[in-house]
């Protein structure tokens, strides 16, 4: 017989506990357990966060790609801690001033963490004071002027 594990009935918690050994080995668990998101995310585990623009950023894409992606440097209202985030779309950098109110969202990328070739960039603005940039970009609406 080459298998080691325990047999009968009082084996659960040998086999419970051997089974928790070896998920120590993987990402999501050490992840969820150890609750590294919440603690060490800008964002504080919430989808969004607020926060106020402190400059422009031209950031350059990755190989084999390039390009000068439009970003900007926000600092976070709930912690003051800054982020880089990028800004979507033709000319939507136009649409934001530094001191502006923005919203930021996750850009999507694999495990919360950067997308495509942007380098170090986590997030994207979807909002600039209290007003969407897709409405921008249509002239739906425009920028209120605080």
């Amino acid at each position: 017989m080459a298998d080691k594990s325990p047999k009968g009935i009082f084996a659960a918690r040998k086999l419970k506990l051997r089974r928790l050994k070896f998920r120590w080995s993987q990402r999501k668990f050490k992840t969820r357990v150890l609750q590294l998101k919440k603690r060490f995310d800008p964002l504080q585990g919430a989808p969004m966060a607020r926060g106020v623009v402190l400059e422009k950023v031209g950031i350059e894409s990755r190989q084999p790609n390039s390009a000068v992606r439009k970003c900007v440097r926000v600092q976070l209202v709930k912690n003051g801690r800054v982020v880089t985030a990028f800004v979507p779309g033709d000319g939507g950098v136009n649409f934001i001033d530094e001191h502006d109110e923005v919203i930021i969202a996750g850009i999507g990328g694999t495990l919360g963490r950067s997308m495509g070739d942007l380098p170090g960039v986590r997030y994207k603005v979807i909002m600039v004071n209290g007003v969407s940039l897709d409405s921008l970009y249509k002239g739906k609406k425009q920028k209120p002027v605080r």
